[in-house]
């Protein structure tokens, strides 16, 4: 593409936060500490999580840039910035969070294959930019289209990234076009992020935004649409981030019996204590947040001190000074609610919490019961240890 430098040119590192816990180097992979994640409801974009499954472009020439829609269309157009940037600009708020967020709580049950994720492989912004259905339309797409004239059924999305999964070639995922086309749906060509123009980081100039689908759909960095009548054949929709039942192992899998993973299901985990915490005080304040894909509310966060034994209801809010209901018109349906709890802490105290959506989803109580050989999608109920200061002095007497 015009205005995009070789991958022998992106030896320069953007600059990152100094508190990040990098998780890989090459290519580079970061998520913020988890306290860092409860403190904002809008995560900063320096302590947004960061995840590459290459090295990160350089796209240095903006008016050089443009993306291209082709396929099965019957008006193909090249867009530079300027045109994209014409459309109607919609603020979407919405949660991204990478399918392997907690994987390495996975892995202590049996190792799994996969970048180790503490909690904090997710976050929330206000994404800035045009509706995909808007610019769909410039090439003859209408709105709430399910296939084209032409038998296009998905929308790929095709990165300026390049990565060795793909062979040296670009990182692509789609996504049906029914959604694409969608207003309600809120795919977003986004160009600013917190309202800001996009770092490199995340995306600059321009990436896709997907709303309440695992990360790896929105894809950063765009060079290309392309409308299909078959989802992205691409090794990260085809031999990776799907959902393998525990019995399944390197020996015996068999991609093609599974659909690409899209909507994440239900999730929380605390994030005021690590997993092993001593606390001074006998009264503390749990705090985290929760979060479901496809658009569903959280209706419920559980908190239990004694292991699970009795229960109670966290509070849960979005914007500050406004009620939080779970699907309520005047809340964030595609961005997370942060949780808190005032909750006293007995000896030896095992902390859950547990979330349960709009429409009745939980998660599940165990990681084993959904282990899977990739470790994506850890959503068992999020465990701490809390032991008390005065205990851990009495026992290195």
């Amino acid at each position: 593409m015009p205005g995009v430098r070789g991958p022998s040119e992106y030896s320069k590192e953007p600059p990152r936060h100094p508190s990040l816990k990098i998780n890989a180097k090459a290519p580079f992979n970061a998520e913020p500490p988890r306290s860092a994640l409860a403190s904002s409801y809008i995560t900063p974009v320096d302590m947004f999580y960061k995840r590459n499954h290459g090295p990160i472009p350089v796209v240095d020439d903006i008016e050089k840039y443009h993306v291209s829609i082709h396929g099965l269309v019957e008006s193909p157009k090249q867009l530079s910035m300027a045109e994209i940037r014409k459309l109607p600009k919609y603020n979407v708020t919405a949660t991204l969070q990478c399918a392997g967020n907690r994987r390495t709580a996975m892995s202590k049950t049996r190792t799994v294959k996969g970048v180790g994720w503490d909690i904090a492989a997710v976050g929330n912004a206000t994404w800035g930019g045009a509706k995909l259905s808007d610019v769909l339309e410039l090439v003859g797409i209408c709105k709430l289209t399910a296939a084209t004239q032409l038998g296009g059924k998905h929308v790929e999305f095709i990165s300026v990234d390049m990565c060795k999964e793909e062979s040296g070639g670009p990182y692509k995922a789609s996504i049906p076009l029914s959604q694409a086309t969608n207003p309600e749906a809120d795919v977003l060509l986004a160009y600013e992020m917190n309202g800001e123009i996009l770092n490199r980081d995340h995306g600059y100039p321009l990436r896709v935004v997907v709303p309440g689908v695992i990360g790896a759909r929105s894809v950063k960095w765009l060079d290309s649409i392309s409308v299909n009548a078959k989802e992205c054949q691409g090794f990260f929709m085809q031999k990776d981030y799907k959902m393998f039942p525990p019995t399944v192992n390197w020996d015996n899998i068999d991609w093609s019996t599974r659909r690409p993973q899209m909507d994440f299901p239900v999730q929380c985990a605390i994030c005021s204590l690590e997993d092993v915490a001593v606390v001074k005080e006998r009264r503390i304040t749990i705090s985290g947040y929760a979060v479901s894909g496809g658009g569903r509310g959280i209706e419920r966060v559980d908190i239990s001190v004694d292991g699970g034994k009795t229960w109670m209801e966290a509070s849960k809010y979005q914007k500050s000074g406004m009620q939080y209901i779970a699907d309520d018109l005047n809340s964030d349906k595609w961005a997370w609610v942060l949780f808190k709890a005032e909750v006293d802490i007995p000896d030896n105290a095992e902390i859950i919490a547990k979330a349960v959506d709009s429409a009745a989803n939980v998660q599940p109580e165990n990681v084993e019961v959904i282990w899977n050989l990739r470790g994506i999608l850890n959503t068992s109920w999020h465990r701490i240890r809390v032991l008390n200061a005065s205990q851990v002095a009495l026992s290195n007497l």
